[in-house]
C-alpha cells in the first residue's frame, strides 16, 4: 500500500454502538470504513462473509464486533440458545478471520481485533453460552497470532469493559443492578464506547503487538 492510499477496515456488527464509535474514530483518522449490518453480512453465513470480504480491494484491519447474548441459567438454557450464541460470537469470528486472512496473507500485513468480554475470565452466572464463546475467542485470537505472525498478520483480543450500549441498557436501567455493576470496578465507573474505540485505534498503531488480551476496565481478576 502506498503512503497515499487510505487504510481499509471492516467492522462486523456494524449497527452496534461500539461499531459506530469505532467507525467514527477511524473515519476521523482518514480510514475507509466498511461496517455492514447483520442484514448486509450475516457473520454465521460463510458465503456472505466471503462475498463481502473478497470484494474489498485490501483489508488492513478487521474488527470482529458482532455478538449476541441469550442469558439464562444453565438448566433452563435451550440447546438453541447455547448454539446461537456460539455461532455468532465464536464461529462468526472464525469465518471472518478465515476470509480476512486470504487478503492479509497476500498483503503480508493485516490486523485482526476480536471484541471479547470480561465474562470469558469470570464465567458469570446465567452466561454459560456467552462466557464459553468469549473464552473460545481468546484461544482463536492467540492461535491466529501464532499461525500467521510470520506472514505479517497480527491478532489481538480487546475486552472493552461493561459499556452502556443497547445490549446492556436493560441492566443499567435498574439502579440497584447498576450499583452492583459499578461496585465490581475499583474505580467505580465505566468506559464509554468512545474510550474503547480510541484504544482499538491506538492498538492498531502498535505494530509489534500481537497475540495479546487487553482488559480495559478496572475489574481485577486473579492470575490463572
Amino acid at each position: 500500500m502506498s503512503d497515499a492510499s487510505p487504510a481499509v477496515v471492516l467492522i462486523t456488527g456494524g449497527e452496534g454502538d461500539l461499531a459506530v464509535a469505532v467507525r467514527a474514530e477511524l473515519e476521523a483518522q482518514g480510514w475507509v470504513v466498511h461496517a455492514p449490518s447483520h442484514g448486509e453480512m450475516d457473520v454465521t453465513d460463510k458465503a456472505q462473509v466471503q462475498r463481502v470480504i473478497s470484494a474489498l480491494p485490501r483489508l488492513d484491519l478487521l474488527v470482529h464486533n458482532a455478538g449476541i447474548t441469550r442469558d439464562r441459567r444453565m438448566v433452563n438454557m435451550s440447546e438453541e440458545e447455547f448454539s446461537e450464541v456460539l455461532e455468532v460470537n465464536l464461529k462468526g469470528a472464525f469465518l471472518c478471520t478465515q476470509a480476512a486472512l486470504k487478503l492479509m496473507v497476500k498483503q503480508r500485513a493485516g490486523h485482526i481485533v476480536n471484541i471479547g468480554s470480561f465474562s470469558a475470565l469470570s464465567g458469570p452466572i446465567g452466561q454459560t453460552n456467552y462466557a464459553a464463546a468469549k473464552a473460545g475467542l481468546i484461544g482463536l485470537t492467540q492461535s491466529t497470532a501464532a499461525e500467521y505472525g510470520a506472514r505479517g498478520v497480527r491478532a489481538n483480543c480487546v475486552l472493552p469493559g461493561f459499556l452502556d450500549t443497547k445490549m446492556t441498557k436493560h441492566l443499567l436501567a435498574d439502579e440497584a443492578h447498576r450499583a452492583r455493576i459499578l461496585s465490581a470496578h475499583t474505580l467505580g465507573r465505566l468506559n464509554t464506547v468512545a474510550d474503547a474505540a480510541r484504544f482499538i485505534a491506538f492498538l492498531h498503531s502498535l505494530e509489534n503487538v500481537s497475540g495479546q488480551v487487553f482488559q480495559l476496565d478496572s475489574r481485577v481478576s486473579r492470575w490463572t
